[in-house]
């Protein structure tokens, strides 16, 4: 616990613990919100072919179309929670790390 706590930068094991709640339900919770939105592009398995390439087609949409709800719930709930700053700095730093960084500049 000491080395994930000084690795995250953060003090209590409580606050491990609301990490941890958070991340968990976050990962639940952009399923739920994806269902409706892959159902209204029409994006079900049985839509697509039952080969190989079907199922990576499948899997990578519904991928891309999840992580971007991901990214927003982590950080709502992350808000509700009390750990927004955490969350936020560790959008930026995934994100960032992804190459899309530019979206954080502080340029004005």
């Amino acid at each position: 616990m000491k080395k994930l706590k000084e690795h995250w930068g953060i003090d209590s094991n409580f606050q491990i613990i609301i990490i941890l709640i958070v991340f968990s339900i976050t990962g639940s919770a952009s399923l739920f919100v994806g269902k409706p939105i892959l159902a209204f592009f029409e994006l079900a398995r049985e839509n697509f072919q039952d080969n190989f390439w079907g199922g990576f087609l499948y899997y990578s949409l519904r991928i891309l179309i999840i992580f971007p709800i991901y990214q927003v719930l982590l950080v709502l709930i992350g808000l509700i929670f009390g750990q927004f700053k955490f969350f936020w700095n560790f959008e930026k730093k995934m994100l960032s790390r992804l190459g899309l960084g530019f979206l954080f500049s502080d340029k004005s």
